[in-house]
């Protein structure tokens, strides 16, 4: 969930949970010693990131298209487009084109980049460039405010908490975060997937044997520029147990 230029002290609100299998090797949100200017979680595997933020304010997250009938053998590594949007400096849009020129290297996927001044979104399937608005928006495994019951839920939950603070306390963004509870079957999409997957993958935290969320993070930047970074890591299938850290930082003008 992202809430962009919708409250009136913060510019940016991101509530974020990454799933993932849990054998993935993976290291916690930091600023990374080969590009000191990015705080990002890692993906050890491939070296990319999900979800990231640098010091002169550029942010950009990725997330999976559902359908397995899309996947290609031999395809690129999707935490790469946020990784490489973080080390350049390319504007938003230029850089989407780029990505969409590039779209048949990766398997289907979701990516929102950011900067202090704009907000675009491509989605390979769909394959359209969009500068978003002001507003909250919601993404999972399909397109941008695609109406699947956690979406929806989670938005709602956001958006409704945003109204009612004039700053911003972490622990309810997490609450909403760590909501196990799956969507009735009448709900359920169809993406390609038997129904016992479809049914665990519905909740917004998820806990499989195998699969599940591995960290929620959350991600706000003031009018100001000031940002802060907190992300929390499970070990277990238990949404109540997990390490933390925590960075916040001025951003820097060019």
């Amino acid at each position: 969930m992202i809430a962009y230029q919708h409250h009136p002290a913060y510019s940016l609100v991101i509530a974020a949970n990454r799933d993932e299998f849990y054998e993935r090797p993976t290291a916690a949100a930091r600023f990374w010693e080969d590009c000191p200017w990015i705080l990002a979680g890692r993906d050890l595997e491939q070296m990319g990131t999900w979800l990231g933020i640098t010091r002169n304010g550029r942010f950009a997250a990725v997330t999976n298209f559902r359908n397995p009938a899309l996947n290609m053998e031999g395809a690129k590594s999707r935490g790469e487009l946020v990784s490489r949007f973080l080390r350049e400096n390319q504007q938003p849009r230029k850089y989407l084109e780029t990505v969409r020129d590039e779209r048949g290297l990766y398997n289907a996927f979701n990516l929102l980049v950011g900067d202090r001044n704009s907000l675009f979104y491509y989605g390979k399937t769909e394959n359209r460039i969009r500068k978003l608005s002001p507003g909250v928006y919601g993404l999972s495994n399909s397109l941008l405010d695609t109406p699947w019951p956690k979406v929806v839920k989670g938005k709602n939950a956001l958006e409704k908490y945003l109204q009612l603070s004039g700053s911003i306390d972490p622990e309810p963004l997490f609450s909403i975060l760590a909501d196990g509870k799956p969507a009735p079957d009448e709900e359920l999409p169809s993406t390609g997937v038997d129904l016992e997957w479809e049914r665990l993958l519905s909740s917004i935290f998820i806990a499989g044997k195998n699969y599940g969320t591995r960290s929620s993070s959350i991600i706000t930047m003031d009018r100001k520029g000031h940002v802060v970074f907190l992300e929390r890591s499970f070990h277990t299938h238990n949404p109540k147990e997990w390490e933390e850290v925590v960075f916040e930082f001025d951003v820097s003008t060019p």
